[in-house]
């Protein structure tokens, strides 16, 4: 039987195209769509516009990046490369995996479209970067002695990214008001009182945050991180051998 000639659709089954012009690199591209996807989101890229923000043409964006998807791939791989993960022989591997969970939501929040897209990124998860990360990630964790270190990674990321989803969206919505948090929750908080007036446990959580006099958000959300994290690395450690 012939072996199939299609080509697989990812930036990472390709070679890299040799640059066209000194400013205009694989490189210098993916820079600057991260930055467009931090400042205006998903929707707003295109390669057109993207190529208007490189001051080049459609044509010369695509000599290095064949799809939108490609694109995306790049700019995951990209980002996890901010990602910070203690080394295998950490001597408290719980200390480290907070560290590693820890960096990964600071870099979700600075790039507030990452944790969205993770799962419809192609092959982003062939990228060196994100390669090397779930590599140090695994030996952390084997070293620590799981028996299944795939498996406790996909628990500890599966809490992380889920937090990290909702809380980037959070932000963005509060940003998009022009407001900040604090001002925007209090503006929001007559409107969540009334809404769940009729209901006992939630209306009495929105009394109890409504009596608070300054609360902190950002100390608000960083203690509910910290909770779960703590509840999934309790979880994690009944797994461990004994």
């Amino acid at each position: 039987m012939a072996a199939r000639t299609t080509p697989i659709p990812s930036v990472w089954a390709r070679p890299q195209r040799e640059p066209d012009q000194p400013a205009l690199s694989r490189a210098a591209i993916v820079r600057e769509a991260i930055a467009a996807l931090d400042a205006e989101g998903i929707d707003a890229l295109s390669m057109r516009k993207l190529a208007a923000r490189l001051n080049a043409g459609a044509t010369s964006l695509y000599r290095h990046v064949a799809t939108k998807d490609e694109l995306m791939e790049l700019a995951v791989d990209e980002v996890f490369g901010e990602m910070a993960v203690p080394p295998a022989d950490s001597p408290d591997w719980r200390a480290a995996a907070v560290e590693a969970a820890e960096a990964f939501r600071a870099t979700a929040l600075r790039h507030p479209w990452l944790s969205s897209v993770l799962g419809q990124a192609g092959l982003a998860y062939l990228g060196p970067n994100l390669l090397s990360y779930s590599e140090r990630l695994g030996a952390l964790l084997s070293t620590a002695g799981f028996p299944e270190p795939a498996r406790a990674i996909e628990v500890l990321l599966s809490y992380v990214i889920g937090m990290s989803t909702t809380e980037a969206a959070w932000l963005t919505t509060i940003a998009r008001s022009g407001e900040t948090e604090a001002e925007f929750i209090a503006r929001l908080m007559p409107a969540a009182l009334e809404a769940t007036a009729d209901y006992a446990h939630l209306s009495g959580a929105y009394t109890a945050a409504a009596a608070d006099p300054a609360p902190d958000p950002v100390e608000t959300r960083n203690a509910k991180f910290a909770y779960g994290l703590e509840v999934v690395l309790d979880g994690l450690a009944l797994r461990l051998p004994r």
